[in-house]
């Protein structure tokens, strides 16, 4: 009965419609499957009971038996609350409610034994407990083992007394009503060798397990499945677009390449740039449509790659075209190629949104005829009215700044054969994350940076030394430098005490008032943006005051100062990324962290790495960790189709790596999955949730 555990929610027992509606809203739980699959976060031990005089306010979660007393309504209006005394033989504590109060009044009574769980802390130096769980001493609890599993609910939940305890409830309805209903969904050839537990066994165990070694164990099968079934797709996928798309064949390397190699090259190329280049042209020349990324941190070299596989198409007759995510960038992007191709005869054109119609409709006849070669631009390239002749390669920048939807426009610029697909990204991605966000395309990685090029030198300092700091601004600006002073904020919140972008302009004007400044954030338009860039890129200003929007691109190799007010507040992708944007010339940079003193410890470790390595991979791996992947989910960034329920990339790169090479001995020896064991397979794999397009088939 496979259908089974897609029914509604509501007809599960201790559910009704109502709280199916809540479930819905807050939890996206709609189905018996979605409730079964909604894991929980933690377990804590539910025998062992405290004794009240045993109680202080550094406990975490603890569990008392004892006699509710009487019940008391303090304040008034939004300020009032509940409060009950609870004694036991060693002594007494508060209970105290904010909301709810009408139902507890009406539900518990006083000089009855209870079971009160929650969170103790001290209040004139009595303990309380607010909100508690609580329940009649007599009630079964709900488990089966030593361990209760916790569900992560919401206040809205929390208010209507859908908390964890009542989730483990119908959690406990559920699993009596799927007995003999869980079928098996991975075959034996995958289940025997890894030793895996059955999907029955698991399901319950990872809800109420009986020991630690059990729900081990249920984590393991249950995190295996999901990750394998997610490679499995993406793997499947990359051998079918194999398959059916064919690529244009680059046979030559031939005068444009190789007079660009002798007279132009800006610098001599790194082992880890001609590594990726020996690894594309073996792609363009394998008959196959290429979909590689390119991941290089900022500075290393990614352009000058990406130019010369651009060099190999021209000289098989084909065009190539570049997109960037903004018109600063696309415009730093044909400047910087323009000018490396200087004295070689390709035409190249630059199209954004700023073209101005005359010029707009010489580049739309110059790409419909192939006397223009190379088109870089932003999202304008993909409108209908652009047409090659003959589009071989696309390169994308920064590709996750692009909807999957607007690449998918570009890749279909070719009727019949798709073009080649170059994706850069100056993002280091951990190796986890890329098998399930990039898994179908190939990686290569550029690990070095150009000769010349000094490490940047980043510090962290407290308050307390922001004299120093600007000391150290105006001793470096006097030298003829520039510097970024970034802020989290455009203007004043309320929530958050950070330094915001207004004030700190106004501030920094009397803090340098012998130099221009210039202000960039989100809310200005393009024109605007540009322009103040446009000064500062020119040295008419000496500092730019900016929100995060300097984050990815702009090239201004005279800046050698990037100051970073509440470092604390960003991740720690986002500070390499802002760092990056100095250290672009010869001269020494440097990366100045500022923060408060009180910072949480997943901060100061942000900030130690930052001060520790310049290496992007590290640092990328380690941001994992703390936060996770983050939204893998939505066409609009990843393009990935899937959930994770339970599975952690930042922790689980040994299991996924598992799932992975297992999923791909499957598919070497049954590329179609046409045995009959791996029509299990099939069928789960044609369960997993699609987006309208396959979006597989682009990058």
């Amino acid at each position: 009965m496979p259908d089974f555990l897609d029914q509604d929610i509501k007809f599960l027992a201790g559910v009704g419609p109502q709280r199916a509606e809540l479930l819905k809203k807050e939890l996206n739980i709609a189905s018996f499957r979605d409730l079964l699959y909604y894991f929980p976060y933690k377990y804590i031990d539910r025998t062992k009971f405290y004794k009240i005089a045993e109680l202080d306010a550094n406990q975490a979660y603890i569990q008392v038996k004892g006699t509710l007393g009487n019940f008391e309504l303090i304040g008034e209006g939004r300020k009032q609350r509940l409060l009950a005394s609870f004694h036991d033989s060693t002594g007494s504590m508060d209970l105290i409610w904010f909301a709810g109060i009408k139902y507890i009044r009406e539900n518990l009574k006083p000089r009855q034994e209870y079971v009160v769980f929650g969170k103790p802390s001290v209040f004139n130096g009595r303990v309380n407990i607010i909100h508690p769980e609580i329940e009649t001493a007599s009630a079964q609890q709900v488990t089966t083992g030593v361990l209760q599993g916790f569900y992560n609910t919401s206040e809205t939940l929390k208010k209507r007394f859908l908390n964890t305890r009542a989730i483990n409830k119908i959690q406990y309805n559920l699993a009596l009503a799927i007995e003999g209903k869980i079928y098996e969904t991975l075959p034996p050839s995958v289940r025997e060798p890894l030793r895996l537990m059955s999907l029955k066994d698991a399901l319950r165990q990872i809800h109420f397990p009986e020991n630690t070694q059990l729900l081990q164990k249920a984590t393991f099968r249950l995190k295996f499945e999901e990750l394998f079934y997610i490679q499995l797709k993406i793997l499947s996928l990359k051998h079918r677009r194999e398959e059916v798309f064919k690529g244009f064949v680059f046979e030559h390397v031939g005068y444009n390449f190789n007079t660009f190699f002798q007279n132009n090259l800006p610098f001599e190329l790194t082992n880890a740039q001609k590594k990726v280049i020996r690894e594309i042209r073996k792609d363009l020349g394998s008959a196959r449509q290429m979909n590689r990324l390119v991941q290089g941190d900022v500075g290393s070299g990614k352009t000058l790659v990406a130019l010369m596989v651009a060099l190999i198409a021209f000289d098989n007759g084909y065009q190539a075209s570049l997109m960037a995510p903004t018109e600063i960038l696309a415009t730093q992007h044909y400047n910087t190629i323009s000018r490396m191709l200087n004295g070689i005869s390709i035409q190249v054109a630059l199209l954004t949104g700023s073209t101005r119609k005359k010029e707009r409709e010489r580049i739309y006849a110059g790409i419909e005829s192939g006397e223009i070669q190379f088109l870089i631009g932003t999202h304008a390239l993909i409108e209908d009215t652009v047409n090659f002749i003959k589009l071989g390669l696309v390169i994308v920048d920064e590709q996750h700044r692009f909807g999957v939807a607007q690449r998918a426009k570009l890749w279909k610029k070719n009727a019949g054969i798709p073009p080649h697909v170059l994706v850069m990204t100056a993002t280091p991605i951990p190796r986890t994350l890329a098998m399930t966000l990039y898994g179908d395309l190939d990686v290569s990685v550029i690990d070095e940076l150009p000769p010349g090029r000094k490490p940047i030198e980043t510090r962290h300092y407290l308050e307390n030394r922001r004299e120093q700091v600007y000391k150290f601004i105006r001793d470096q600006v006097d030298k003829g430098r520039q510097a970024y002073i970034v802020y989290p904020l455009i203007s004043e919140s309320e929530k958050l005490d950070l330094k915001n972008l207004e004030n700190g302009y106004e501030l920094l004007q009397k803090v340098f008032p012998r130099y221009k400044l210039s202000m960039v954030h989100g809310k200005l338009k393009p024109a605007e943006k540009d322009a103040e860039m446009n000064l500062f890129k020119e040295g008419k200003t000496q500092i730019m005051v900016a929100t995060t929007v300097i984050e990815v691109g702009v090239d201004v190799p005279n800046a050698s100062i990037m100051v970073i007010e509440s470092a604390e507040r960003f991740g720690l992708s986002q500070l390499h990324q802002l760092r990056g944007r100095v250290g672009r010339g010869a001269e020494q940079s440097y990366c100045l962290l500022m923060s408060s003193y009180k910072i949480s410890n997943e901060s100061r470790k942000r900030l130690e790495t930052m001060v520790r390595t310049n290496d992007g991979f590290e640092i990328a791996e380690v941001d994992l960790q703390l936060r996770g992947p983050g939204d893998l989910e939505g066409t609009q960034q990843s393009g990935l189709g899937f959930n994770l329920n339970i599975a952690n990339l930042g922790k689980d790169g040994e299991i996924l790596r598992i799932a992975r090479d297992t999923a791909a001995n499957i598919l070497d020896n049954d590329p179609h999955l046409q045995s009959h064991e791996n029509q299990l397979l099939v069928y789960h794999l044609q369960r997993m949730k699609n987006t309208e397009f396959d979006w597989s088939i682009i990058s």
